[in-house]
C-alpha cells in the first residue's frame, strides 16, 4: 500500500477541485496512482472532479512565427513566473519560433546546435540562464509547410495555436484559431479523436454507472437493465466525442452554429490545428515553505 502524503492530496485537489478528504480516499483506493484517483473521483463527483482539469502549473511561453505558408510553433520553459516577462527571454523564444520555420531542424538537439548572433542556440540560452539565474529550457517545437495556408492565435504568452485552412478570409481562421484556445478541442473531428481517450472516457461512464446501480441497490430502488445501462454508457461516450471535437463544437463567437456549420457558410475548410499551453503535462515543483521555514529555524539554533 502506497503511502499517501499531503503533498499528494494537494496535488489532486488543486488539479480537480475536489474536497480533501475525497482526493485522499481516491489515492488511497488508486494505491496512489494520481491519473487513477482522478479517474476515480470523475466516476464519484462527476463534472466536480475535472472542473480544473484544464489547470497548467509550469512557467514559460509559447512562441510562433509565420511567413507565407511556412511556420513555427515553440514552447520555452522557465522556473518562474517572472521569467516570462524578461525581454530577453521572450527574443530568444521568438527568434526560435523564425529559426524553426527557415531551418527545419530534425529535433531540439539539432535546434540547439542553430547558429544565433554568432552562437548557437544552446550557447545563448545557457548564457541567458547565466545571466537571470534560472534554468530554462525548449521543451517542444512544431514546424508546418504543408502547403496550406497558415494563421496563428496567441493568448497572452500561455496559449499559441496555429492552424492550417483553405480559404479567402484570414480572420475566419484566426477566429478558429481563438476558438481552439478557448475550447480546447483534442481533434477535428470525432472520427481523429484519439482511442486511448476514448477508452478512457468509456472506462470512466462505465464505473459511473457501476456506481449507480450500488446506490439504486443500496437504497431497495429499482436497477435499470443492462441493455439501458449500455445505452447510458454509448451515450456518453458519444456525448464526450462532440465535446472534444473542432467541427461538432459550438462555435465560440455565434453559438447558433457549430464549427463545421460556420467554416461551410464562409467556404473555409480547415486542415489541421496545433494547440501548445505552457506546461501542460508537467508538475511545477511546489514549495513547502513551512519546512523551509523550520529548517532555518533549526539551523539559526545549531549556529
Amino acid at each position: 500500500m502506497a503511502t499517501i502524503t499531503a503533498a499528494m492530496v494537494g496535488e489532486l485537489r488543486a488539479k480537480t477541485d475536489a474536497p480533501m478528504m475525497e482526493c485522499k480516499k481516491a489515492l488511497t483506493e488508486a494505491d496512489g496512482d494520481a491519473v487513477k484517483a482522478e479517474e476515480i473521483l470523475r466516476v464519484k463527483l462527476g463534472s466536480k472532479a475535472s472542473k480544473a482539469s484544464s489547470r497548467v502549473t509550469a512557467e514559460g511561453v509559447v512562441a510562433a512565427y509565420i511567413q507565407g505558408n511556412v511556420g513555427a510553433l515553440v514552447e520555452i520553459n522557465c522556473e518562474t513566473d517572472f521569467v516570462t516577462k524578461n525581454d530577453e527571454f521572450l527574443a530568444l523564444a521568438q527568434a526560435c519560433a523564425k529559426l524553426i520555420a527557415e531551418k527545419n531542424p530534425a529535433d531540439l538537439a539539432a535546434l540547439g546546435a542553430l547558429p544565433m548572433d554568432g552562437k548557437t542556440v544552446e550557447e545563448k540560452r545557457a548564457e541567458l540562464i547565466g545571466r537571470i539565474g534560472e534554468n530554462m529550457s525548449i521543451r517542444r517545437f512544431k514546424r508546418f509547410d504543408t502547403g496550406a495556408k497558415l494563421t496563428s492565435y496567441l493568448h497572452g504568452t500561455r496559449i499559441g495555436v496555429i492552424v492550417e485552412y483553405e480559404g479567402a478570409e484570414e480572420q475566419v481562421a484566426k477566429d478558429v484559431a481563438m476558438h481552439v484556445a478557448a475550447m480546447k478541442p483534442v481533434a477535428l473531428t470525432s472520427a481523429d479523436v484519439p482511442a486511448e481517450l476514448i477508452e478512457t472516457e468509456r472506462s470512466v461512464a462505465t464505473a459511473k454507472a457501476d456506481e449507480d446501480r450500488k446506490t439504486a441497490e443500496a437504497a431497495g430502488k429499482p436497477v435499470q437493465s443492462a441493455e439501458i445501462v449500455a445505452k447510458r454508457i454509448d451515450g456518453g461516450v458519444q456525448k464526450y466525442l462532440k465535446e472534444v471535437s473542432l467541427f461538432n463544437q459550438t462555435f465560440v463567437k455565434n453559438d447558433k452554429q457549430t464549427v463545421e456549420q460556420m467554416l461551410k457558410a464562409t467556404a473555409t475548410a480547415v486542415k489541421s490545428f496545433t494547440m501548445y499551453v505552457v506546461g501542460e503535462g508537467i508538475e511545477k515543483k511546489q514549495d513547502d515553505f513551512a519546512a523551509e521555514v523550520a529548517a532555518q529555524v533549526a539551523a539559526a539554533k545549531q549556529a
